[in-house]
C-alpha cells in the first residue's frame, strides 16, 4: 500500500478532505430530521434517546465495524463494494459465487444512488442557513443550490488535484467548528452528556416503540459516508484512516450532536435549523459559506468515488467501456469520465428540483446508504468465514449484531418509500439490471463466438503453408488464447494472405488492484510465426497495447517489423436468432449498451491509422 510509506501528517489532512466528507455534514440535518420525523416533543426524554441512538449508532457502525474491522478486509491494499465482490467471489465457489456476485452489485447500484443524493442533500442543507439568516433570502436557497451544483460538476474536466489541496485545510476548519460550537453549548448543560449511557436509547426504544422506527430511519443519516472509510482506503492506507476518526472527527461530531440537542433542551423552538442556531448571529453567514464548502467536497468525495466504481465495474467487466481520461500525469487516480459526469449532473439537478428540501431527500437518503452497508457486511463476513476459520463463532455473533442494527436501519427507511424512498429503489434496480445484463450477456456472446472458431492448435496443425507471405507483423487481440482470433480467420478467408509474424493477445483482468509488473506477461510460442501473449492487469490499471508490445523484447519476443505492423480487430454485429441466449428485454439492453461502448481502439490505445476492423454477425 504506497500510501503509508508518506509521512503521517499529509495522509491525516487528506483522509480529512476525501474520506469523512460526507460524514462531516450530517450534522446539518440529522438531529433535526430524527425529532421531525415522528414529530417527536422536544423534551428530555425524546432528545437524550435520540442523542443515544446517534452515539451509539457511530460508535458500533462507523467505529467497530468500518474502522476496527472492514478496514482489515482490503483487496491489496484498495477498498470499496466492488474490491469485496473481487475477493469473495475468488474464495467462493459455484452458488455461493453468484450470490456474491449479486450482492456486490446490487450494492454498487445502490452506491450509484448514494452518491447523486449526497451532493443534492448536502448543498441544500448548507444553503437553508439563508433562511436562518433572514426569512428574504428563502428564495435564493435553491438557486444557490443549483449554482454550486453545476459550478462543481463544471470543474470536473480540469481533475481535482488542485482544488483537492485545500480540502484537507477547509475540512480541518469545519470539523474544528463543529466541535468547538458543540462544545461551548456543551459546556453550558453538561448533562445531556447522560445520552452516553446507552441505558437511554433503550428507554427511549421501549416508551415509543412505535415511532422508534421512524426515528431510526433518520438516525441512519448520521453514519451515511461510513462506506467511504473504506472505499478510500487504498489513496490513503489503513492508519491514517483510523486514526483521524478516533482522535479527530468522531469527538468532533459527536460534541455537535450533544450541543444541538443542549440547544434544543434550553430552547424548543430551536428545532427549526439546530446547526446553524448553535452560533451567534453575528457568524451564522461565515458558517454558511464555510458549510457551503464542506458540502462542496462532500460531493466532490462522492462524484470521484462514483467514477473510480465505475473504473473498476469496467474493468471487471460490469460496465461497458466508457472514455477515461487521466487529469494528472503523476496520479492514478485522477480520473475524469465526461459520459457519467453529465448524466450525475442532470440526475442532481433533477433531485434538487424535485425534493426542494433537505428534509424531503433525507427521506430518500436512508435507503441508498442502509443498502449499501448491509451489502458490505455480507460480503465481508462471507470473506471472513474462509480466512478465519478458527473465529467462526466470534464472526457469527457480530455479523448477527450488524445484521440487527442494519436491518433495523433498513426496515425504517422502507417506511419511506412513498416518500421519497423509492428514488434509490428505482435507480439501484435499474443500475442492477444494467449491470447483471452486460456481465451475462458478454460471458454467453464469448461462448457463442468460441463455440464458431476452432481451436489455435487446430488452426495451425491445418493451415495451408502455400499461402503466399507478407513480410508484416499482425496484431490480433482476442479474449481466449485457445482458440483462433475470430480477426485471423476472417483475415485469412477474405484476403488470402499470412503474415511472416503473428501476435495474439489477450487482456485478463485479475481480481486485485494492481498486477505485479514483473509476472504480468507471458509468452508462448506455437510456430507458423504465431506467439501469443498472455497479459495481466489489475482492475485498476488501464491497459495500453502499444506500450505492451514495446516491453515484449526483455521476454524473448522481438517485433520483426515494426514500421510494419497493423492491429486487427474483430467487430460484433448482433442479430436475433431462434435460440434466446438472453431474455427479451435483456437481448435488447445489451444490443444497445454494446453500440454505445467506447471502441477497442481508444480503450487499448491503439494509432489509428495502423487498424484494420473486420466485421461479423453474431446471432443471439
Amino acid at each position: 500500500m504506497t500510501a503509508l510509506k508518506q509521512p503521517l501528517p499529509p495522509l491525516l489532512l487528506g483522509a480529512l478532505g476525501v474520506v469523512y466528507g460526507d460524514i462531516g455534514t450530517s450534522p446539518l440535518y440529522t438531529l433535526r430530521e430524527c425529532l421531525s420525523v415522528a414529530d417527536l416533543a422536544v423534551n428530555a426524554t425524546n432528545v437524550l434517546g435520540i442523542l443515544s441512538l446517534i452515539t451509539w449508532a457511530l460508535l458500533l457502525v462507523v467505529t467497530l465495524k468500518y474502522v476496527a474491522i472492514v478496514l482489515h478486509v482490503d483487496n491489496r491494499g484498495e477498498g470499496g463494494i466492488l474490491a469485496l465482490t473481487a475477493r469473495a467471489t475468488v474464495l467462493l465457489e459455484g452458488r455461493g459465487r453468484k450470490v456474491a456476485l449479486a450482492i456486490g452489485l446490487l450494492g454498487c447500484a445502490l452506491f450509484y444512488a448514494d452518491s447523486l443524493i449526497t451532493p443534492a442533500i448536502s448543498v441544500l442543507g448548507a444553503m437553508e442557513g439563508l433562511g436562518v439568516i433572514s426569512p428574504t433570502l428563502k428564495p435564493w436557497i435553491i438557486p444557490g443550490a443549483l449554482g454550486l451544483l453545476l459550478g462543481l460538476f463544471a470543474v470536473q474536466r480540469h481533475g481535482t488535484h488542485a482544488v483537492g489541496q485545500w480540502f484537507g485545510p477547509i475540512m480541518l476548519v469545519w470539523f474544528s467548528t463543529l466541535g468547538l460550537l458543540g462544545g461551548f453549548k456543551l459546556l453550558e448543560h453538561p448533562g445531556v452528556l447522560a445520552a452516553l449511557n446507552p441505558q437511554y436509547a433503550l428507554n427511549f426504544i421501549s416508551i415509543a416503540p412505535g415511532l422508534t422506527l421512524l426515528v431510526m430511519g433518520a438516525v441512519v443519516l448520521a453514519v451515511t459516508g461510513a462506506e467511504a472509510l473504506y472505499a478510500d482506503m487504498g489513496h490513503f492506507g489503513r492508519r491514517p484512516i483510523q486514526y483521524a476518526w478516533l482522535y479527530f472527527v468522531g469527538p468532533a461530531l459527536l460534541l455537535n450532536y450533544y450541543g444541538q440537542g443542549a440547544l434544543l433542551l434550553e430552547n424548543s423552538a430551536a428545532l427549526k435549523n439546530p446547526f446553524y442556531l448553535l452560533a451567534p448571529e453575528a457568524l451564522r453567514l461565515p458558517l454558511v459559506v464555510l458549510a457551503a464548502a464542506a458540502t462542496v467536497i462532500a460531493s466532490q468525495a462522492v462524484i470521484t468515488g462514483a467514477y473510480s466504481l465505475t473504473q473498476q465495474a469496467i474493468q471487471l467487466g460490469y460496465l461497458p467501456r466508457v472514455p477515461v481520461l487521466h487529469t494528472s500525469e503523476n496520479q492514478a487516480g485522477q480520473i475524469y469520465l465526461p459520459t457519467l459526469n453529465r448524466l450525475m449532473a442532470v440526475a442532481v439537478v433533477l433531485l434538487v428540483l424535485g425534493f426542494q428540501t433537505s428534509s424531503n431527500l433525507a427521506h430518500a437518503y436512508g435507503l441508498a446508504v442502509t443498502g449499501a452497508m448491509l451489502a458490505d457486511t455480507l460480503l465481508m463476513f462471507a470473506i471472513f468465514w474462509f480466512l478465519r476459520p478458527w473465529a467462526r463463532l466470534a464472526m457469527f455473533t457480530l455479523l448477527a449484531a450488524f445484521l440487527l442494527i442494519e436491518s433495523s436501519f433498513l426496515a425504517a427507511t422502507a417506511l419511506k418509500i412513498m416518500h421519497g424512498g423509492w428514488f434509490p429503489l428505482l435507480l439501484g434496480g435499474a443500475l442492477f439490471f444494467l449491470m447483471h445484463t452486460w456481465y451475462i450477456g458478454r460471458q454467453r456472446t464469448q461462448a457463442l463466438t468460441l463455440r464458431q472458431t476452432p481451436t489455435l492448435d487446430y488452426f495451425l496443425k491445418h493451415l495451408d503453408t502455400t499461402l503466399p507471405k507478407v513480410r508484416r507483423t499482425a496484431v490480433f487481440l482476442t479474449s481466449d488464447l485457445a482458440h483462433a482470433p475470430p480477426a485471423l480467420m476472417y483475415n485469412l478467408h477474405h484476403n488470402g494472405v499470412w503474415h511472416t509474424q503473428n501476435i495474439i493477445i489477450k487482456v485478463a483482468r485479475a481480481r486485485i488492484p494492481r498486477y505485479p509488473t514483473s509476472e504480468r506477461i507471458r509468452i508462448t510460442h506455437h510456430g507458423h510465426g504465431v506467439s501469443t501473449v498472455h497479459a495481466t492487469y489489475g482492475f485498476m490499471e488501464t491497459p495500453d497495447i502499444p506500450k505492451l508490445l514495446t516491453l515484449l523484447a526483455d521476454y524473448g519476443l522481438t517485433i520483426e517489423h515494426p514500421e510494419r505492423l497493423s492491429y486487427f480487430l474483430s467487430t460484433h454485429t448482433y442479430v436475433p436468432s431462434q435460440r434466446q441466449t438472453l431474455g427479451p428485454w435483456q437481448e435488447g439492453l445489451f444490443v444497445f449498451l454494446d453500440k454505445l461502448q467506447q471502441s477497442a481502439i481508444t480503450y487499448f490505445h491503439l494509432p489509428r491509422g495502423k487498424v484494420i476492423e473486420i466485421g461479423n454477425q453474431i446471432e443471439i
